[in-house]
């Protein structure tokens, strides 16, 4: 029951962060392509190779797992929303924009985990 609350509070921080780096990255470029779901799942991907090393090497509370595993990366990143928005460009046509998306999220997310792993692992 204790790991519940913790998701509840990561998943509530992790839905604010979103929200403010969305708003933050359509600032910044605008709404013609989906950089704030990117950036979000760029930045989770990273976190979570870094909670996973840490987990692995024993590093991390059950309770941190769960607020930043679960809960924060959770409601930070966004598969569903990555599949909206990508979908809408390619029924508006823009099927570069729409493969630009899913390479960049594909690519940089797998790498970005791999890069949290390695740097835990590195250094313990």
């Amino acid at each position: 029951m204790n790991n519940l609350i913790f998701v509840a509070l990561g998943g509530s921080i992790g839905a604010v962060f979103r929200y403010l780096i969305s708003i933050f990255m359509i600032q910044v470029f605008g709404s013609s392509f989906p950089f704030g779901t990117l950036m979000v799942n760029v930045i989770g991907s990273f976190l979570m190779g870094v909670i996973y090393a840490l987990g692995e090497a024993s590093q991390v509370s059950p309770e941190i797992k769960a607020l930043v595993g679960v809960g924060l990366l959770g409601a930070l990143t966004t598969f569903s929303t990555f599949s909206n928005e990508t979908l809408l460009l390619m029924q508006q046509g823009a099927w570069l924009k729409a493969f630009t998306n899913i390479a960049l999220n594909l690519c940089l997310c797998l790498f970005m985990v791999y890069l949290g792993q390695q740097l835990v692992f590195s250094r313990i």
